[in-house]
């Protein structure tokens, strides 16, 4: 059975982290990602939750009947600076514990780091795997890691290639839609591949920054390095939805009982009542015809 999950980032500045339940159940779904929030904790920061609040938040899901897939954390686990590093892997370790007692299996996170540094960031990332990877295997949580633009490797392929050289199985891959052209564009090819280390799909459409020779959308001056990306409503940009749903079913992801797929959309945020329902109504329809 595939889960659909809301990530509720369009609500941040207007809702409480012990609201979200109520309001995800509210939009017709039945499953929550927690992403960075103000109470929860913020890119790059600690996180701010105790032991109390995450018992209340428990309470409140289980009130909702909304279930907790996963958690999603940012932060600089792979930085070519030291003191980052070491403050990201004390901050991940922290949000593995509080998986943990959340009873979430997921965490999912970017690889963060920095292009222009490549080759230190991804030496930091295999430095802190070394110490995160004894704490996943004892919190028996999974860790999904998403080649973010701007991260030290956006590629899809060479992203899985960094993934696999750790040769732990409780590390995964998380395929971002609207990330595809950034990635590479190479769905077809990259998700047989992951096999049954593609732990989570983000659902978000974007527009295809290579098309028109490079100039679909610019910045000013043209050939900034910035990366550009939209996270919209599914047909709303260039992603090749029926491609990808149908990889999706021919590689048996959606055939997989773990089967994770978030509605992430940030683009308009005065609309997201009506693009969360729309999101789930088009997800749906997505995997039955897959």
């Amino acid at each position: 059975m595939v889960r659909i999950a809301l990530d509720p980032t369009p609500y941040n500045n207007t809702v409480h982290l012990l609201d979200f339940p109520d309001l995800v159940a509210r939009l017709g779904y039945e499953y929550l990602q927690l992403t960075p929030n103000p109470d929860f904790g913020r890119h790059f920061h600690y996180p701010k939750v105790d032991t109390g609040m995450l018992q209340t938040l428990k309470k409140r899901a289980a009130d909702a009947g909304v279930t907790i897939t996963s958690v999603l954390p940012v932060q600089r686990f792979s930085w070519p600076e030291e003191p980052q590093r070491e403050a990201a892997v004390r901050n991940m370790k922290r949000y593995i514990e509080i998986a943990s007692e959340l009873e979430v299996p997921m965490v999912n996170t970017e690889f963060s780091g920095r292009p222009e540094r490549s080759e230190d960031s991804e030496a930091g990332f295999y430095k802190s795997m070394e110490e995160l990877i004894p704490v996943l295997e004892r919190a028996g949580v999974q860790l999904n890691i998403d080649p973010h633009p701007d991260d030290f490797v956006e590629d899809g392929l060479e992203a899985w290639r960094i993934i696999r050289g750790l040769d732990s199985t409780q590390v995964g891959f998380v395929y971002v839609a609207s990330h595809s052209f950034h990635m590479g564009d190479r769905a077809t090819t990259l998700i047989p591949e992951l096999g049954d280390r593609l732990g989570a799909v983000y659902a978000a459409d974007t527009f295809d920054h290579n098309r028109s020779n490079g100039l679909r959308y610019i910045t000013n001056p043209p050939g900034n390095a910035v990366r550009v990306h939209q996270h919209l409503a599914i047909g709303d940009g260039d992603v090749n939805w029926d491609e990808l749903f149908g990889t999706l079913k021919a590689s048996g992801y959606l055939d997989r009982e773990d089967a994770l797929i978030v509605s992430n959309v940030f683009a308009e945020d005065e609309r997201a009542d009506e693009y969360s329902r729309s999101q789930l109504a088009k997800l749906r329809e997505l995997i039955a015809n897959a």
